[in-house]
């Protein structure tokens, strides 16, 4: 089996702040550096250091900035394919306050233009029990397409809805795992708790849902509105929360590829964001492979 993430990269450049700037005001950063990033190739790399085969299907711009993700992608062990679009190489700009908060604004041109089904052979690669993981960068035509054609060849599709884009909701019945956070549940569902959010999606069509809690870990509903675990995360000092959610998500589709149950793979989930969440960057930040499997030795330890 494999793991499929088909989603967006760019160039992520990070500025480190003592505070988030307010309107109209300029701030000098503490630091600033450059990274790929993007959720796409953030959680194939998570993915990718779970243990398992992992393809990154996503686009860039023929310039030197897509070049440049190539090669700092080639040092990772997974596949990539990419479709080379004419519109220029996503970027983002991703703002970190001294507590570790972030905010990102992302330029995603090649996403949006960016239909897998059409131009590339994902549908032909996509094999029974593969899992094939999205997330809102694409267009909700091209999200609801991909996941529809992966179920239908027996594969397990994950969602994770951002950012949330118009239309997103009628991407969400094609999709049998929901990560979302907080507010991003609290979107689609109108509902004031994640409890009540997550038993709203499950009764829309999805078969597990995943509501991250930041620092609060993370709650996994299935099979039904009375089967909720809340999952604690371990405390940590926050440097930088970019990218956490990522690794998240990218954690989940290769344990569940490796075998294990939702619960299950999102405890260790929960256990990666929170060493995420301690370093800088967004894929940088991510946990080693030496740390994955450390992680998942001692979930298979603690089991009674």
């Amino acid at each position: 089996m494999a793991v499929h993430v088909v989603g967006n990269v760019c160039v992520d450049t990070t500025f480190r702040l003592g505070r988030f700037p307010v309107r109209g005001e300029t701030l000098n950063a503490t630091g600033h550096a450059d990274g790929v990033g993007g959720k796409g190739a953030n959680q194939a790399v998570a993915a990718s250091r779970a243990g398992t085969d992992v393809t990154l299907w996503t686009a860039i711009g023929n310039d030197d900035a897509g070049r440049w993700i190539t090669d700092r992608l080639s040092a990772e062990m997974l596949a990539c394919s990419f479709s080379v679009k004419p519109q220029p190489t996503d970027r983002s700009v991703v703002l970190v306050e001294g507590g570790g908060e972030n905010m990102i604004v992302t330029g995603s041109l090649c996403a949006e233009a960016f239909d897998p089904c059409a131009e590339t052979d994902i549908v032909g690669r996509i094999a029974p029990g593969d899992v094939v993981v999205m997330q809102g960068n694409l267009s909700p035509r091209a999200t609801s397409a991909c996941l529809q054609e992966a179920r239908r060849r027996g594969a397990r599709t994950i969602l994770n809805p951002s950012p949330l884009p118009v239309g997103i909701s009628a991407v969400l019945p094609p999709a049998g795992i929901i990560v979302a956070n907080v507010g991003e549940a609290r979107t689609l569902t109108g509902r004031d708790t994640p409890e009540r959010a997550a038993t709203d999606l499950l009764a829309g069509g999805a078969d597990v849902v995943l509501v991250t809690l930041g620092p609060g870990g993370c709650l996994v509903a299935e099979g039904g509105a009375g089967n909720i675990r809340h999952l604690p995360a371990p405390v940590v000092e926050a440097v930088d929360t970019s990218g956490a959610g990522d690794v998240f998500c990218g954690i989940v589709a290769g344990a569940l590829d490796l075998g294990m149950a939702p619960v299950e793979a999102a405890r260790l989930a929960v256990s990666a964001a929170a060493i995420a969440v301690g370093r800088e960057g967004t894929s940088a930040s991510c946990p080693s492979r030496a740390e994955i499997r450390e992680l998942i030795r001692k979930l298979e330890t603690e089991q009674p």
